[in-house]
């Protein structure tokens, strides 16, 4: 296999990673930064507040981009294995 070719397969695989994981990532940075900004207002200081609505943020944002992220999948997918026999060159 040529190494513009593995270059461009990594490219195109890291792309769709982040593109798919990238919205979870974020809902989970913002919610945990609100929540640590509160606890520390507030001076409380629970391991559960942090964690419980940031897994619930996380969550939401995955279910509400599911359907996005499956459409995102098959495409990546079908693309790799329509393109199979210069793969294995």
């Amino acid at each position: 296999m040529p190494e513009e070719l593995l270059l461009t397969l990594a490219k195109q695989s890291f792309q769709t990673l982040i593109s798919v994981s990238g919205p979870m990532l974020v809902a989970g940075i913002v919610v945990g930064v609100s929540i640590s900004v509160l606890q520390v207002v507030t001076s409380i200081q629970d391991a559960t507040l942090a964690f419980v609505p940031r897994v619930l943020a996380i969550f939401a944002v995955f279910l509400f981009t599911l359907p996005w992220v499956v459409h995102k999948m098959v495409s990546y997918t079908t693309h790799l294995f329509s393109n199979f026999t210069v793969y294995i060159r």
